[in-house]
């Protein structure tokens, strides 16, 4: 009988949480008037000026190289920003929460709450279910691994976010597209979309406070940029969830509409400076990629 299910026999090693930290609370709230100035905090400059502005240092030294972003790119930001808050082209929300859930294989199981808003172990009906891609080699991963399984008879937590910088920074780019001003479009579409990824690691960072698993968190805040926390956070789209129609799961949870967020027939989130995610507290979550090899 090992023909039809022999890799799903396969799995991974991470170990069983017994213990799952404590939400403050259970379903969804809205985060609004989130200020910019925190916001940037967060912002990760390498990927904005190297990757989104493409100011690279090349053969330069790294003197020259230094010279050219305190001389022309940090004043450039830095007028963008000011831009950004006068004209409140940035209009940064969130709408996050907190679910129960467990693990059955490959799929991560999401629990109705109860009139009370909070679940109750041994009365739970099932209210939707992710189904993930487990690695079929290396450390055969799957994101489901990280809950804890439902044969344990014990509840975990999942937590999901999604942000957006607002419908105002999708209309500003495109007028400035529209007008053929390139130069002030690179600058401040660059900036509307890391801004949303920095919004994301600050939302992302309150989640960690309210289960209180911050305490692992690095202190200088671009070590955040490469996992320096307890946990993971994976965006539908990327290697370990990659189904985009998920997202219509994410928004029976969510209700994103409440922050002016809505989703294209082609299951992309609409504005564009907007992204979500699946929370996972483990310790042992890290990124991973689904092999198909």
């Amino acid at each position: 009988m090992l023909d039809t299910g022999q890799e799903n026999l396969k799995r991974s090693k991470v170990r069983i949480v017994d213990d799952p930290p404590k939400p403050p609370f259970w379903g969804s709230k809205v985060i609004e008037d989130i200020p910019l100035d925190d916001i940037y905090l967060f912002v990760n400059e390498a990927a904005l000026i190297r990757g989104q502005w493409g100011i690279k240092r090349g053969k330069r030294s790294d003197e020259e190289y230094q010279k050219i972003l305190d001389e022309q790119i940090y004043p450039e930001l830095s007028a963008v920003k000011v831009k950004a808050a006068s004209e409140r082209l940035l209009q940064p929300k969130a709408v996050y929460g907190y679910f129960p859930c467990q693990s059955e294989g490959d799929d991560l199981i999401i629990y109705d709450l109860k009139e009370n808003g909070r679940p109750e172990p041994g009365s739970l009906n099932e209210s939707l279910r992710f189904t993930f891609p487990r690695q079929k080699d290396d450390r055969y991963l799957c994101i489901s691994d990280f809950f804890l399984p439902k044969e344990s008879g014990k509840i975990d937590v999942v937590a999901f976010q999604l942000v957006t910088m607002g419908k105002a920074a999708s209309d500003y780019s495109k007028q400035l597209l529209s007008a053929n001003e390139y130069r002030d479009y690179l600058f401040f579409h660059g900036l509307s979309v890391e801004s949303a990824e920095a919004l994301a690691e600050l939302n992302h960072k309150r989640i960690r406070q309210e289960l209180g698993i911050a305490g692992k968190d690095a202190a200088d805040i671009k070590r955040l940029f490469s996992q320096g926390y307890q946990g993971s956070r994976f965006s539908f789209g990327y290697p370990a969830c990659p189904n985009l129609e998920d997202h219509v799961k994410l928004f029976k949870l969510l209700k994103p509409e409440r922050i002016g967020v809505t989703m294209t027939d082609a299951f992309m989130l609409n504005p564009e400076q907007s992204t979500d995610a699946i929370i996972v507290h483990h310790p042992e979550a890290r990124f991973f990629n689904v092999l198909d090899k």
